[in-house]
């Protein structure tokens, strides 16, 4: 069963990327990666699928730089910003946070170029030193050692420079479910990807590549994170298109588009446009403070279907008062057993058999009893008083 269900969920996963490829107009290998971890060593399968989407017309990226300009999001490149750090308190868990990174300053393009070239001559180091299997020098043995350990330093010296990148982008993405120091983390997560894939020989600035993936790697935490109901990466992708879309209308227009309008210009179905809209709404506490002076909250507000109204309940209580006007115009015997049968009583109804139990009949004689009454109550006379409750 757990492996049906397993394959169930790697097929939407595929349908989901598929979707992904389709509306952006292209993939990245990690996004491949991210579906099927098991071909991150596997280059022949990682090849084949990248064939697969290539021949859907879905193209596939090694590395976000290679992704073209046009296909890119509209947005500029992020610069780390400058924070006051002199008054912070404390307990201000962030700012005591900045104040750590702060002692790391920022880089210049020829730093960023040095570090990059220090962390890939470790890399090569490790190699090498791991093809020597324990052979060789001591001499060279020790180089190799201490070229890896450069390398880590510069590696560890390049995240700290743009930690302040990360808190400038996590800030914009504030008040979307997730708390700020976890977009924070997040955000080094996706800085740390950039530093493993970044290529200082293209020539661009490695705040221009990090970007890209801080974002990348905050937004997935938003879309898996953000929501008491989680909404695929993909589609809160689309949720993203859509309301952009929304206030690029409602500026043109001077109103607010109607779901058909917004569908026209994202070339997708009317019910599809409304559904996104509903997906998109979040839930709100029932404690939520509502009112100028927030002194009332949102579920005072809130009609409760399970209660009766006020209306309801006097209808209710003067039926109740009207059959036991009725009962009584019976013998006890008959009005105590059609009480119990019909729950009148206590809102249990009982059996021809328990009923029978407590007066000591036959369930057979119960019945007789109990359709001579209904007989009685069907009288004109006394029908006549319960005719306008139940019409």
């Amino acid at each position: 069963m757990s492996v049906t269900r397993d394959r169930w969920q790697r097929r939407e996963a595929f349908a989901a990327l598929i979707e992904k490829g389709d509306y952006q107009g292209f993939i990245t290998a990690d996004d491949i990666v991210t579906v099927f971890p098991e071909v991150e060593d596997a280059e022949e399968r990682l090849e084949r699928l990248r064939d697969f989407f290539r021949g859907a017309g879905i193209e596939v990226y090694e590395d976000p730089a290679e992704i073209p300009a046009h296909l890119r999001p509209e947005e500029e490149p992020e610069e780390a910003e400058e924070f006051d750090l002199s008054a912070i308190a404390s307990d201000d868990t962030v700012g005591l946070y900045l104040k750590e990174m702060a002692r790391v300053p920022l880089l210049t393009t020829q730093q960023e170029v040095d570090l990059a070239t220090r962390i890939e001559r470790g890399r090569s180091a490790d190699s090498r030193l791991a093809r020597q299997n324990g052979n060789g020098t001591a001499r060279k043995r020790t180089e190799l050692v201490a070229f890896i350990q450069d390398g880590r330093a510069a590696r560890d010296h390049l995240i700290k420079a743009n930690t302040r990148l990360v808190v400038s982008i996590a800030k914009k993405y504030m008040g979307r479910g997730v708390p700020f120091l976890d977009l924070i983390q997040e955000g080094n997560l996706g800085l740390m990807k950039a530093v493993e894939k970044f290529d200082y020989q293209r020539g661009f600035r490695f705040s221009t590549y990090a970007t890209w993936w801080i974002r990348q790697t905050i937004t997935r935490a938003i879309a898996d994170q953000g929501r008491t109901i989680r909404v695929p990466v993909h589609m809160s992708d689309r949720i993203r298109r859509l309301y952009k879309v929304a206030r690029e209308l409602e500026q043109d227009m001077g109103r607010k588009p109607s779901p058909e309008e917004i569908a026209t210009v994202m070339d997708v179905d009317s019910r599809k446009v409304q559904w996104m809209m509903r997906v998109s709404w979040r839930p709100l506490s029932l404690e939520t403070p509502v009112g100028e002076e927030e002194d009332s909250e949102l579920g005072a507000f809130v009609e409760d279907e399970t209660t009766p109204t006020p209306t309801q309940s006097a209808y209710q209580n003067l039926l109740r008062e009207k059959i036991e006007e009725v009962l009584a115009t019976l013998s006890p015997r008959e009005a105590r057993i059609l009480r119990l049968r019909f729950g009148l009583h206590n809102g249990r109804s009982y059996t021809l058999e328990e009923v029978g139990q407590k007066f000591g009949l036959t369930r057979e004689r119960i019945r007789q009893i109990e359709g001579k009454a209904l007989r009685r109550l069907r009288h004109p006379r006394r029908a006549r008083q319960l005719r306008d409750y139940l019409s």
